[in-house]
């Protein structure tokens, strides 16, 4: 029997690399298990791990055997049922278990099972999706700002001075200061070392080098070994930090004819989108306007729980969301996103106003504008009229949805890449 076994060599970091390589080889079979935990969690506490499990067949190692072949004779003990000359049948499978189910020996073999962290997670249920129209339109300076290192300064505080740059400077103005000293004390310690050797070490001149020795051996000595010009300092200014920032607007009819099912969809839908903005940029904003025949920015909490009754009018949501652009999100500065969950249920004049809204004002000024609309009925005057703004406009999406499960799905739908199935 061989067994095949992988030997490759690990880097330093083994358990890391060997993580990956095993995320790599069962990528499908993550995906799948990623995929059912959606459909059985809340959408609400998907930023975090899962546990997976991976069925035995699956991470199952290769075997190789020799089969069993030819003519053999074979003596059973106990035999009630065959006499000699009879055949008997090679039982199925080659008389081996399967080793994944349970069996009366009490010997099988359990599924694996393992924990991904939230990173693992997300980086799972994003990855074949991407903002579609991605454009980040400009790096933006926010108040935010962080000290960096820029050279250095002969003016300081004690804490900041550089110990090893100030050494340098003070030894390189040694060297400069004292260069003409030395050159002229090595001449004089040559001729007077010639003047010794001839035995004229008495002399006039001999008495004049050694004095002339002395003194540029003081002036040598007198130079400082540090003065004030050779500090050195760290210096740090303030760079502004750049970041990509953006704004999500969250639109939602609150109106008598959505129930709090549709509305918790709707806060699903929310939440996954602003999960996936947050995997693209450092900084974002939102927005949340509820309307009924009004419209209205309020914060989370009565945005996905306040209560109204009353008809609907679309427009006002929509033109109080561009009052908000103007005023608040200049298109140079910010990527704007919006989000709209509605059941459909529009006064029929209003629908052509919310049309010119989008194609006039809106679209021109977002990266993605989705609409979700949640109902089992048929489709109304809204959705006709938003049919001629995807027709204008690519980066405006509209899609169905009846049930929880179906938000998931319809996610993926609306921002797939464009090269995937």
């Amino acid at each position: 029997m061989a067994h095949i076994i992988d030997r490759r060599l690990n880097g330093r970091n083994k358990s890391a690399v060997n993580r990956q390589r095993f995320l790599q080889r069962f990528k499908g079979q993550i995906k799948k298990a990623v995929g059912d935990a959606i459909a059985g969690r809340s959408i609400t506490d998907i930023d975090n791990g899962e546990k997976i499990t991976i069925p035995s067949k699956d991470i199952s190692e290769p075997v190789f055997s020799h089969g069993r072949g030819g003519t053999r004779e074979a003596v059973h003990p106990g035999n009630k049922e065959f006499i000699s000359g009879d055949q008997v049948d090679r039982p199925e499978g080659g008389g081996k278990g399967s080793g994944g189910k349970a069996s009366n020996s009490g010997e099988g073999t359990d599924d694996f099972a393992f924990e991904i962290s939230r990173e693992e997670f997300l980086n799972f249920f994003f990855e074949d999706l991407a903002l579609p129209n991605l454009v980040k339109t400009q790096l933006t300076t926010l108040v935010q700002h962080k000290m960096v290192r820029a050279g250095y300064t002969s003016d300081g505080t004690p804490s900041n001075i550089n110990i090893i740059r100030s050494l340098r400077g003070a030894q390189g103005r040694r060297i400069a200061l004292s260069a003409p000293h030395r050159m002229k004390l090595q001449e004089a310690r040559i001729e007077l070392e010639a003047l010794q050797k001839t035995g004229r070490g008495d002399t006039p001149r001999a008495v004049e080098l050694k004095e002339e020795i002395e003194r540029l051996e003081k002036k040598i000595e007198a130079i400082p070994f540090i003065d004030t010009f050779d500090l050195r300092f760290n210096n740090r200014i303030r760079q502004p930090k750049p970041t990509t920032q953006a704004v999500m607007f969250c639109l939602m009819d609150v109106s008598g004819s959505m129930d709090q099912a549709r509305k918790d969809i709707a806060k699903r839908f929310f939440i996954l989108l602003y999960l996936f903005l947050t995997r693209t940029y450092e900084k974002i904003s939102l927005v949340f306007i509820r309307h009924h025949t009004i419209a209205m920015e309020v914060d989370e909490d009565d945005f996905f729980h306040s209560r109204e009754t009353g008809g609907t009018v679309v427009s006002s949501a929509l033109e109080l969301m561009y009052g908000i652009i103007q005023e608040r999100y200049p298109t140079s500065d910010w990527n704007i996103y919006a989000a709209q969950a509605s059941d459909g249920d529009n006064w029929s004049d209003d629908s052509p106003l919310c049309r010119d809204l989008l194609i006039d004002r809106i679209m021109p000024c977002v990266q993605y504008f989705a609409y979700i609309e949640i109902t089992a009925d048929m489709r109304q005057s809204l959705w006709r009229e938003y049919e001629n703004v995807k027709e204008t406009y690519p980066n405006f999406a509209m899609r169905e949805i009846q049930t929880p499960a179906d938000i998931y799905p319809v996610f993926r739908d609306l921002f797939k890449k464009a090269n995937s199935a």
